[in-house]
């Protein structure tokens, strides 16, 4: 992201009331009344912590979790639920102070470590001490960690090591209405721990969930946690904009020029179609500011799993009140994350969403509509603290007619090798395993079929001993055998190269210039090779390593 410099003489010759503006399509700041405060001025402000919807029930929820050994829990977005729930059993002496504390699950790495960061804060202590968490490739824990934020994905591998998640004396799968491939596996695998295992408390959260069939599932009572949702304005297109990255950038600037101060947060499907957005918005400010246009500062970011930990967190940053901030997302902001002050949200209605073909065993990652419940999550981020609007991009008949009602479960959607190998390592039968949702039967056969070609599988359809060593990577299996392999063939450096590249959703940026785009396809064509894409990366990766893996040299 770029942007190009003014004079300060031009900057400073505005009142402050006519300030011209100054876009940011990047993040970056023009002037240090935006900037994000250093991390000695944090230390010394702790965040104040407004009036929660939570507060007011949480003697309520601390009883239904001593009389109940499962309990749901709903609640709307900014309710207080990832934040505080833990912190209120902890605080109540519900955590055996003999286990390792609460473990609390979130589909995505972003919201773990947010979430922990956010309730460290809160409690007044170091991050990784009392509070801490776990993610792939970082353990920000110790041994006094008694609240502790992880992946799905993590608490899943764990299951391995302890099948009744014995370290624990109360776990919290949090975003439970997310469906994740991982966070499904887990509530069969609670399900069945609960009926042997009595002294652990499970806790199932979410924003929007059908209470009745997990109710039914894990025969439990359920609980609400009263909102405090302001009025949302809906807007609707007149007709389907095609071109819905243009189109969100364009209401995004009708927005930005035309209503009250407020922060904006418009929903994308990936990283692409954000720099792109981020970059057209900030040329289109820019052009506007050369026009002598009046307008307030703004801040554009993008938001998305990929972007650098550092980066993410400036979304969370206070601006202020003369500055607006733009938040270009996927759906991470649906539910994970909480940004304050969002006055505005842009919903073009679409999701990146992974998708599997059993018959030839290729995952795809396809944009597709997003669900109602998903349209109202979107809208709801407007509502939370004051009245907000929601400009969806889509036709109300769409939205009534076309938009499925909820997204599809992940497990119904996805390969499920790793899955059926993970339970065969459990000695458990994918067949007769309680899911909430089960798969199909088909998509069960291809994955038994794909491990049994791996040897990961014997005969009689039982764990090998090559199975159990692939099932400790936390990697697709074909991945885990390649690397199993390598060893033998003693090419073990060049194999585990390939394999995390290809365990990337993407390497290759694609400017939305489509000069930039062009110059970029010449650049790519000195790597190809004619073996294939695995070699392609791996001259890829090599000559980035002899160029002494500079960040500059891929840019």
């Amino acid at each position: 992201s770029r942007s190009r410099s003014r004079s300060r003489s031009r900057s400073r010759s505005r009142s402050r009331s006519g300030r011209r503006s100054r876009s940011l399509s990047g993040g970056r700041r023009r002037n240090n009344e935006s900037r994000s405060p250093s991390r000695s001025e944090e230390k010394r402000r702790p965040p104040e912590r407004n009036h929660l919807p939570i507060d007011d029930v949480k003697d309520k929820i601390i009883d239904l979790v001593k009389n109940n050994q499962i309990v749901i829990i709903t609640g709307d977005t900014g309710s207080g639920k990832s934040t505080q729930l833990a912190k209120i059993l902890f605080e109540a002496g519900l955590i055996d102070p003999k286990s390792e504390g609460v473990v609390v699950t979130q589909p995505r790495r972003i919201g773990a470590v947010s979430l922990a960061r956010r309730v460290a804060e809160e409690m007044d202590v170091p991050l990784g001490g009392l509070v801490g968490y776990t993610i792939r490739f970082e353990d920000v824990t110790s041994r006094a960690t008694r609240i502790r934020y992880v992946t799905d994905g993590i608490l899943l591998r764990e299951c391995l090591q302890y099948q009744e998640l014995e370290p624990y004396s109360v776990v919290i799968l949090d975003e439970a209405h997310e469906r994740s491939l991982q966070t499904d596996i887990l509530f069969g695998l609670v399900r069945r721990m609960t009926k042997r295992r009595k002294d652990v408390k499970i806790l199932i959260t979410s924003a929007t969930l059908d209470t009745k069939k997990f109710a039914k599932f894990f025969d439990c009572p359920t609980f609400h946690i009263p909102g405090r949702c302001f009025p949302v304005e809906v807007s609707y297109a007149e007709k389907a904009k095609r071109g819905y990255v243009k189109a969100a950038v364009e209401k995004a600037k009708d927005i930005h020029l035309n209503l009250p101060m407020g922060h904006v947060l418009v929903f994308l499907t990936g990283q692409e179609e954000i720099e792109t957005a981020c970059r057209l918005l900030g040329e289109k400010l820019d052009s506007l500011h050369d026009d002598g246009v009046d307008m307030p500062d703004v801040v554009i970011l993008p938001m998305y799993a990929a972007l650098p930990s550092g980066l993410q967190q400036r979304i969370f940053h206070e601006a202020p009140d003369t500055v607006r901030k733009i938040v270009i997302s996927t759906n991470i902001c649906e539910t994970s994350l909480t940004v304050d002050g969002v006055a505005y949200v842009v919903d073009p209605g679409f999701v990146k969403q992974k998708n599997h073909e059993p018959s030839v065993g290729i995952d795809s990652l396809t944009v597709v509509p997003i669900s109602k419940v998903a349209a109202e999550q979107r809208k709801g981020r407007a509502g939370r603290t004051r009245e907000g609007k929601c400009f969806r991009l889509y036709t109300e008949d769409i939205y009534k007619n076309e938009l499925p009602d909820e997204t599809a479960p992940e497990i119904q959607r996805t390969g499920l090798s790793g899955t059926v190998l993970m339970l065969k390592s459990l000695h458990l039968d994918p067949v007769k395993f309680e899911f909430l949702d089960p798969p199909k039967l088909e998509a069960i056969i291809s994955a038994l079929r794909t491990l049994y070609f791996l040897d990961a599988l014997d005969d009689e359809g039982k764990i090998t001993d090559l199975g159990i060593l692939m099932n400790r990577f936390p990697l697709e299996p074909s991945l885990s055998k390649l690397l199993v392999l390598s060893v033998h063939y003693k090419c073990e450096p060049e194999i585990l190269t390939i394999a995390a590249m290809v365990s990337v959703e993407k390497l290759w940026v694609i400017p939305g210039d489509d000069r930039e785009r062009k110059k970029a396809d010449r650049v790519k064509k000195r790597f190809y090779s004619k073996y294939g894409d695995h070699i392609t990366f791996l001259c890829l990766f090599e000559t980035w390593r002899d160029r002494g893996y500079n960040k500059r040299w891929c840019q």
